[in-house]
């Protein structure tokens, strides 16, 4: 199982990754991949959020005996 630090870590990565590229492509003169860049590191994040918290309220359900 996952740590809360990795996922910290994997999350900031794919920020500065994405930073990295992003500032690249700028650079040469490719705005829109620039853009779509960020947008799909935020995609990638938000669904490693949405898969933590999914988990989180399986365990809140498993404690309180909501089956």
């Amino acid at each position: 199982m996952i740590t809360n630090y990795a996922l910290m870590f994997q999350i900031a990565g794919i920020g500065v990754i994405a930073a990295i590229i992003h500032a690249v492509l700028k650079k040469a003169g490719q705005e829109e991949f620039a853009t779509w860049t960020i947008i799909t590191a935020f995609i990638i994040v938000f669904f490693q959020v949405i898969t933590k918290a999914g988990d989180l309220f399986n365990k809140v359900r498993d404690v309180f005996l909501f089956h």
